[in-house]
């Protein structure tokens, strides 16, 4: 009977043997699991930062040369602006070197040289309204001190007061903004009109 005991507590240790030699084969096995499912997150994490720094790295480069070319196209707008406006006013030039060629001729009259004036003249206003740039000729109309500046006022009985009725000089607008004022003489009531107006009121 006592061996039989003997037996049967050998048998239950190696259960309990059999028993925690299974658990350290799969705590084992569950440790490389864990590595490896480790593993493949850095795997994963290194690949994307790798996808990500490249994508800025080229955004990067993108952004540089949108910046270079806009300072390109900007420098050449500065230095090239006047280009389509100066190359309008080439015809003008011949048009004013064949006016005078043609009035250092013996044969030359007035009549020709004006109407070779005129002619230019012509030439360079359409130049002027190509470019936005508006003649200001007040005449007869009121004053306006945004674009008209008064070189005198004068009395007269011809023309309602702060009525422009002579103009010395013409002005100049180019896109709304004022070049020149014209240089103009201002009316004012004569002192017959002043009187008047005085004993009406």
């Amino acid at each position: 009977m006592t061996a039989t005991r003997q037996e049967h507590g050998s048998s239950e240790k190696d259960e309990r043997e059999g028993t925690t030699m299974d658990s350290a084969e799969r705590a084992e096995v569950e440790s490389g699991e864990d590595a490896s499912s480790e593993e493949d997150v850095f795997s994963a994490a290194e690949q994307r930062i790798n996808e990500l720094t490249d994508s800025l790295l080229r955004a990067r480069a993108e952004t540089e040369n949108v910046r270079r070319r806009g300072e390109r196209d900007i420098a050449n707008a500065h230095k090239y602006a006047l280009e389509r406006f100066a190359s309008q006013l080439l015809p003008v030039v011949d048009s004013l070197e064949l006016g005078l060629a043609a009035a250092a001729q013996e044969s030359a009259t007035i009549d020709h040289v004006k109407e070779g004036m005129d002619l230019t003249l012509k030439m360079l206003v359409d130049v002027m309204a190509k470019a936005a740039i508006v003649e200001l000729n007040p005449l007869g109309e009121k004053f306006d001190p945004e674009r008209h500046q008064a070189m005198q006022t004068q009395e007269t009985d011809e023309a309602e007061p702060n009525t422009v009725i002579a103009v010395h000089q013409k002005g100049y607008m180019l896109n709304d903004r004022l070049m020149r004022p014209a240089m103009v003489v201002v009316a004012k009531a004569s002192s017959s009109q002043e009187e008047k107006t005085a004993a009406e009121e």
